[in-house]
């Protein structure tokens, strides 16, 4: 069925993505998979491309072009070229919102040219030990001190967290306050009393770096605070739906890429005298699979084409997100098995499509917590 969504403009940008992952991307992969850690020169490359800061205004080297079509075509190819390990969709679509939004024009001076070029890479440090979903269990605090923030506690399984040079933290300012009491800082690479433990061992994604971030008595500057103070909480609810269509679209995008390589090999692929192809049952299993992309795609370009003109609401964002992620979940687990021994081995697209994929029901939101944000629209 022919997409709709995208103009000649668009489909140009994929052919100009299209290149760069084949120069700067996929021949260094492997190597960056067994570092653990993607190369930093590969971010400014994407900063020379021109695919960092797509969003960003022109007046602080940015694209100056807001419509998510472009984010899309991006995760879209990177899905597909397997390299998740370079997390532009991160710093574009996740941290680029906060700082094109919320920052002070002095703020934005500081640090969107260097966000625009990749000299800086950002994360945001949200979850901790005991604080995952749940913004109330926050335990990271921020002392106002007159001239300073004083900054102390611990987060985890934090994106880009080692190579970033920027990161926005999420600090309770307010203890009495509890999820409406936090606030948004801003920590920069060499601040005494930030500290990165271990770049953390997963079972996917291996060249993106997911680490430990520690701060014992950091001095954060006051005009480091990003946002309202207290603010956080709205903040992060803003910017949460496009972070989710962000996943929502890879994970679509995953699960056709799965369907079209496991559709080639069981063609090729021959038992009992004939290929996999000729037996009903795998005709069947191709045909759910198929079906089941044909129907969340409609769905998820529709949701594209909604955010891209601002009018996507929370609730189907948490609908996109949890059907295509869960549906990308069942579709590798589907082709692996198709694949036989094969798709067990690291070698082949499958397996580490069925590892690196697995996170994507989890960060963001989990597939529990999309639910009950629908149901609680539904029922109240």
């Amino acid at each position: 069925m022919p997409r709709q969504i995208f103009a000649e403009d668009h489909e140009a940008f994929r052919e100009t993505v299209r290149t760069f992952l084949a120069k700067e991307v996929t021949p260094h992969y492997e190597q960056w998979e067994k570092d653990g850690i993607v190369s930093r020169d590969a971010w400014r490359a994407a900063g020379r491309q021109g695919l960092l800061g797509m969003a960003v205004p022109e007046e602080y080297g940015g694209g100056g072009n807001p419509d998510f079509r472009y984010s899309a075509v991006l995760a879209e190819e990177f899905t597909r070229a397997g390299a998740p390990g370079l997390a532009l969709g991160l710093h574009n679509d996740i941290i680029g919102p906060y700082l094109t939004s919320l920052a002070t024009d002095e703020q934005k001076q500081r640090w969107l040219p260097g966000f625009c070029t990749g000299e800086i890479i950002t994360a945001i440090a949200m979850t901790e030990p005991g604080a995952g979903s749940d913004l109330q269990g926050i335990r990271t605090t921020a002392e106002d001190k007159g001239d300073h923030w004083l900054l102390n506690g611990s987060k985890t399984f934090i994106s880009n967290g080692i190579l970033a040079d920027l990161v926005i933290v999420v600090a309770k300012t307010t203890p009495e306050g509890g999820a409406h009491g936090l606030s948004l800082l801003v920590v920069e690479r060499g601040t005494a009393g930030f500290e990165r433990g271990r770049n953390l061992d997963k079972i996917g994604q291996k060249s993106q770096d997911t680490a430990e971030l520690f701060f014992r008595d950091v001095r954060v500057p006051k005009e480091n605070l990003l946002g309202e103070l207290n603010g956080a909480f709205v903040h992060l609810m803003t910017n949460l739906a496009q972070e989710r269509m962000g996943i929502a679209v890879a994970g679509i995008a995953a699960a056709e890429h799965l369907l079209e390589i496991t559709t080639q090999y069981v063609k090729e692929r021959e038992a009992f005298g004939r290929p996999l192809s000729k037996l009903q049952h795998i005709r069947f299993e191709i045909a759910e699979m198929a079906t089941e992309c044909a129907v969340t795609r409609t769905f998820l370009d529709r949701c594209i084409a909604d955010h891209s003109d601002g009018t996507l609401d929370a609730v189907h964002a948490s609908m996109a997100k949890w059907w295509a992620t869960e549906l990308q979940k069942r579709v590798a687990d589907r082709c692996l098995q198709l694949h036989g021994g094969y798709g067990y081995m690291t070698e082949y697209r499958v397996a580490k499509a069925f590892t690196d994929g697995r996170i994507q029901t989890i960060y963001g939101g989990t597939t529990e917590i999309m639910k009950e944000i629908i149901g609680r629209s539904l029922l109240g």
